[in-house]
């Protein structure tokens, strides 16, 4: 299983598209960044312009934590869509170029094998959101400095900067595991559909489905606490004045099964698969 594993991740990173996947997450951040510097403070000025009527705010609200929030609305939708890309493409190229028979042909199991695949699935993903985290932090700092949070959810919330760093560092780490839900998701698409082209349609479509369901009010309790597209946006809860742990625990699990089962669905559906 080791050397499975280890075999994964060297076609992972030796393909061109990874570092491609790379780059277009790299040059997302820095165009937010660029279009925050430019026109951001006007942003908030119109946000704020009724509450400066009646409070005085103090040091610049235009700071390292609003952009890094910023950064992680956009790209939730774009990070998982590239991630999409990358992971199923180390099923679909298997395929592709016949290599899956020869490694069939092997004395390796098959449940193994793409238990590999979905492995390495998941470290990309983690190793993805890291690298995010750390150039969202580095270049958000460095252009705009630290300061205190203003956010809209509901209602305008002001978090100070320590207690701002404190939320963001956590939507990272609870938004992980919505990003890999969504690669786990593809690989068991890719495994079912096997073209590259179909089966980036199907994920893709998966994904902006998810995205609209995901601000329907079903009012219906079991959907809107059960459904598998309530429960991506958890990070988000992060982001209200009193923190409900409970429900981000609960909407946490719940996700970590939905991944388990779509996981094992895939590993059953490729063992009883005949490779030709």
């Amino acid at each position: 299983m080791k050397n499975l594993i280890i075999a994964e991740v060297h076609k992972l990173f030796k393909q061109g598209k990874t570092y491609y996947a790379i780059g277009a997450i790299f040059l997302i951040e820095l165009i937010i960044l660029f279009s925050a510097y430019s026109q951001g403070q006007s942003v908030l000025d119109i946000l704020l312009d009724n509450l400066k009527k009646s409070f005085y705010f103090e040091g610049n609200l235009l700071n390292g934590n609003l952009l890094i929030y910023l950064i992680l609305n956009t790209l939730w939708f774009h990070l998982p869509l590239i991630l999409i890309i990358i992971i199923s493409g180390s099923v679909t190229s298997e395929y592709k170029d016949r290599t899956l028979l020869s490694i069939m042909l092997q004395p390796i199991s098959k449940w193994k094998f793409i238990l590999s695949k979905y492995i390495v699935g998941i470290l990309f993903t983690l190793v993805i959101v890291f690298f995010l985290a750390i150039t969202s932090f580095l270049f958000s700092y460095g252009v705009f400095g630290q300061g205190d949070l203003i956010v809209y959810l509901d209602t305008l919330n002001f978090f100070e900067a320590s207690d701002a760093l404190y939320r963001i560092k956590h939507a990272f780490i609870f938004g992980a595991i919505s990003m890999v839900f969504y690669s786990i998701v593809s690989i068991t698409i890719a495994i079912i559909l096997e073209e590259t082209t179909k089966t980036w349609i199907a994920a893709a479509f998966f994904l902006i489905i998810s995205n609209i369901l995901l601000k329907v009010n079903f009012n219906n309790y079991f959907l809107d606490n059960w459904l598998y597209v309530k429960l991506t946006d958890t990070w988000q809860y992060l982001f209200y004045f009193e923190i409900p742990w409970g429900k981000i625990y609960w909407n946490t699990s719940l996700l970590i099964v939905y991944s388990a089962v779509t996981m094992i669905v895939g590993i059953i559906i490729f063992n009883k698969k005949d490779i030709a």
